[in-house]
């Protein structure tokens, strides 16, 4: 499997000046590919191919000294970045159910990375990281590299520097699973997420806490004027409180899952369409906040880096069914009890939830997952409807 090691680099005045001309040239370069590509277009009607673009790009070092100053391959990679926007700009329009989105051109503060693709480009060695027409730049490397180093990509945020490592990398699985040791999970907006158990995990709502705190920095932002010091200055500030929420939220759910991970041999979720709903205006703010798509993520690769079994299933009625009984129990969001009617279960209507998020696995027999003895059991009452999961 892929895998992405991230350390922190603390390059020198000089060694910074240098990434940031490097990050500026390649920018400049991206941009100019695009914009050869549309003229290409408008005058033949075809697209002009990365082979004859790399091709320009050789014959470009001969008239621009700049480019002599990079490493060859990184400039190429900016090509390949190219490539692969216009690539997914072909494939969304094929798709027909979502925006194209056209390869945009970049500003100085949208172009943040640079890539060397393989080694010798850069070496790991003791005194830190080795780029190539860079220099050795001091690394912090807090935790081993495991695996085949493939390529390195230098990023910026920001004020930080950081050298992100793709590796090829073979994991270590458990050598035995009890799948009986299975857990159902059901994110949510008041807990974060409310676990097949009962456990409740509090929701910190990071972006809510700093809500006030960026209010008054962006509403100084909006009064500078642009191209300004000033606004340049304001900017900085709004983006270093972004960046705080973000790694607050991050290092919360890498925990979380970590946990959970490290607890069970199953874990059980629900696919959610997440981009549909947060088209809900009145929720959007708070389903953003919560990050579920980033906590899922973390939860399917550490699973999958475990050997740990990971299913998603669907969402349909696991907040209105009885995970006891089977029967239907229509709520509004308003309504956090679950009462049934026909069998007398009370309880959090999350945790119902996440009892039958459990119950929907698909795990070998699935009565050692589900209450209900593995299937949903018509109701004892005429009152309420009944519903089946075969």
């Amino acid at each position: 499997m892929q895998k992405t090691f991230k350390y922190r680099i603390y390059p020198t005045k000089n060694q910074v000046d240098t990434l940031e001309q490097t990050l500026d040239t390649c920018r400049i370069i991206y941009n100019s590919v695009l914009a050869d590509r549309e003229n290409h277009y408008e005058r033949t009607g075809k697209s002009l191919s990365r082979f004859t673009q790399q091709k320009i790009l050789k014959a470009n070092k001969l008239q621009y000294p700049v480019l002599k100053e990079i490493h060859s391959q990184v400039l190429q990679d900016v090509l390949f970045r190219a490539d692969r926007s216009f690539a997914n700009f072909f494939r969304r329009v094929k798709k027909h159910n979502e925006e194209p989105g056209y390869p945009r051109f970049k500003s100085p503060t949208r172009f943040k990375s640079i890539t060397y693709p393989q080694q010798p480009g850069f070496k790991i060695t003791p005194n830190g990281l080795r780029l190539s027409k860079i220099g050795t730049i001091k690394l912090k490397l807090h935790r081993p590299i495991q695996g085949v180093l493939k390529t390195c990509t230098i990023r910026r945020d920001i004020d930080r520097w950081y050298a992100c490592f793709s590796v090829a990398y073979v994991p270590t699985p458990r050598p035995i699973l009890n799948l009986d040791n299975a857990i159902g999970i059901d994110v949510g907006l008041k807990s974060f997420a409310t676990l097949s158990n009962g456990e409740s995990i509090d929701n910190p709502k990071y972006l809510r806490q700093s809500e006030q705190k960026l209010i008054v920095r962006q509403r100084k932002l909006s009064k500078k004027h642009r191209g300004s010091n000033n606004r340049h200055k304001a900017r900085i500030i709004v983006a270093k409180t972004h960046r705080k929420i973000k790694e607050q939220r991050r290092d919360f759910q890498h925990k979380l899952s970590r946990r959970l991970v490290d607890q069970f041999d199953s874990i059980v979720v629900e696919a959610l369409n997440i981009k549909g709903m947060v088209k809900n205006h009145h929720l959007a703010k708070s389903i953003s906040d919560a990050g579920w798509a980033q906590f899922l993520n973390f939860l399917t690769y550490k699973a999958a880096e475990a050997g740990v079994r990971f299913e998603k299933v669907a969402p349909q009625y696991t907040s209105i069914i009885c995970s006891s009984c089977g029967a239907l129990v229509p709520k509004t969001l308003a309504t956090r009890i679950h009462r049934c009617l026909a069998c007398g279960l009370v309880l959090d209507r999350d945790h119902n939830a996440a009892r039958n998020i459990l119950n929907k696995a698909t795990v070998g027999t699935t009565e050692s997952y589900a209450w209900g003895g593995g299937r949903f059991v018509p109701p004892l009452s005429q009152e309420a409807p009944s519903f089946r999961a075969e």
